[in-house]
């Protein structure tokens, strides 16, 4: 099993950010992941919200180990030529440490606060669709056209190519049955839902019907979930062994309201015993 850490990036000082991400860096945390949002989604009046992808590229120069990632990238907040550009510039700053996610966008308020285009859910998924194609075929170095939904490409080439090859391994967040998963079948190295393991078992079920039906093989598709540290050890450790029966061996662990004693109290006494 794999734990990453939720660095809770909304309503929190830049300086704040750096330190969590260090902190569970030297905690051995396998990644640090913050979100893809332009204004805090609680709490009340302005608060301290920093634009995803440049902090990813600040926080890979200030740390060595920890893999870096956005949970997840909204394909209606960027061209997807200009997110692969930015996705390949954070992977050599990382010298090869990101993590890209993807998914629809879904939280409405912000686009109409600040004029982002807030297309249809039928529409953003198609936009995800386009998305996923460019960002792979950009990345492979070659000169590309594409005409898709609603984006295209001419003749373009995107150099250098990431350190990661043949790209940084590509999340897709969701769980929908009509467009989610059937994406994920065709393009996740990584696939992200959140749920109990009863709830997530057929789900995953259907994902690997879905890529076996698309010539790839499942067992090439690892699954990611949440986890709460906010409980006992016991229920913590139950939580982990259940996710991973459930076919679950990436567990992106929620910034705990008791603070940073409860994260060491964790890595020391229960994330190592689950260390790939």
């Amino acid at each position: 099993m794999r734990f990453g850490i939720d660095i809770a990036q909304q309503r929190v000082a830049f300086d704040e950010i750096v330190d969590r991400v260090r902190f569970g860096e030297e905690l051995g945390f396998d990644g640090a992941w913050g979100f893809d949002h332009f204004v805090p989604m609680y709490g009340e009046g302005p608060g301290e919200c920093f634009e995803g992808m440049t902090t990813l590229a600040a926080l890979a120069t200030v740390t060595s180990r920890i893999r870096l990632g956005l949970l997840v990238t909204g394909v209606t907040y960027r061209h997807p030529s200009v997110l692969a550009i930015e996705a390949i510039t954070v992977d050599h700053a990382s010298h090869g440490r990101l993590e890209l996610a993807l998914g629809a966008a879904w939280y409405g308020p912000e686009h109409h606060q600040l004029g982002i285009e807030f297309p249809p859910i039928g529409e953003r998924f198609d936009r995800l669709e386009d998305a996923l194609e460019i960002v792979i075929r950009l990345m492979s170095g070659d000169v590309v056209s594409y005409e898709g939904h609603h984006f295209g490409l001419s003749e373009a080439r995107a150099w250098p190519v990431p350190v990661q090859r043949p790209h940084p391994p590509i999340w897709i967040g969701g769980s929908g049955l009509r467009r989610t998963l059937p994406l994920a079948a065709r393009y996740a190295d990584v696939w992200h839902s959140y749920g109990s393991p009863e709830e997530l078992r057929p789900l995953s079920a259907r994902l690997d019907e879905l890529a076996g039906a698309a010539g790839r093989d499942p067992g090439a598709i690892r699954r990611s979930s949440s986890l709460s540290l906010s409980e006992p050890d016991s229920v913590v450790r139950a939580n982990i062994e259940a996710m991973a029966d459930a076919g679950f061996s990436y567990l992106v662990c929620g910034w705990p309201g008791e603070g940073r004693r409860r994260l060491e109290a964790f890595a020391a006494d229960v994330m190592t015993d689950y260390a790939d």
